[in-house]
């Protein structure tokens, strides 16, 4: 190998490190992220100081008027709320006032599969305080009748 083809190699090599050193991406919110999808610690110390800590209290009463809202939505072929049914696996509140609920199906091909995240949706930003709300579907794990309280058992006969 020559100099000049070391050198060349030694160019494409170093500006390749300072692409991969500098390169970021976004989320679908327009923020920056590092690579790998993070944010960084000066980044996610902005976001403490943009939005403070919900106190305790605050976050008890919006995790209680979610679950009650969440009881409003229905799967239209079960007389039984989702929440009852054990549709709903997660609910997170960001110190920003978004929620993120992630819930499943009773069946992959749910009829109302397109429709009802988005019912959950307007059900959740219904909620004093609540700014915005995302529902994510999964599968994993996939809903079976033990996920049901037992008051769905009881409405349903399913004892």
């Amino acid at each position: 190998m020559n100099d000049e083809t070391s050198n060349h190699e030694r160019d494409e090599m170093k500006a390749a490190n300072q692409a991969l050193s500098s390169s970021q991406t976004s989320d679908a919110s327009g923020s920056d992220l590092t690579e790998g999808g993070h944010m960084s610690e000066v980044e996610a110390a902005a976001s403490l100081e943009e939005f403070p800590p919900i106190p305790e209290d605050e976050i008890e009463r919006i995790k209680n008027d979610i679950t009650a809202a969440i009881k409003t939505v229905y799967d239209p072929e079960i007389p039984v709320d989702i929440y009852e049914l054990g549709l709903i696996y997660k609910v997170d509140i960001e110190n920003d006032r978004s929620v993120h609920v992630e819930m499943t199906l009773t069946s992959p091909g749910c009829p109302v599969a397109g429709e009802m995240p988005e019912w959950v949706v307007n059900a959740v930003v219904g909620v004093e305080g609540v700014k915005k709300a995302k529902v994510v579907l999964s599968f994993d794990p996939p809903w079976d009748m033990s996920m049901m309280s037992e008051e769905a058992r009881f409405a349903l006969n399913m004892f």
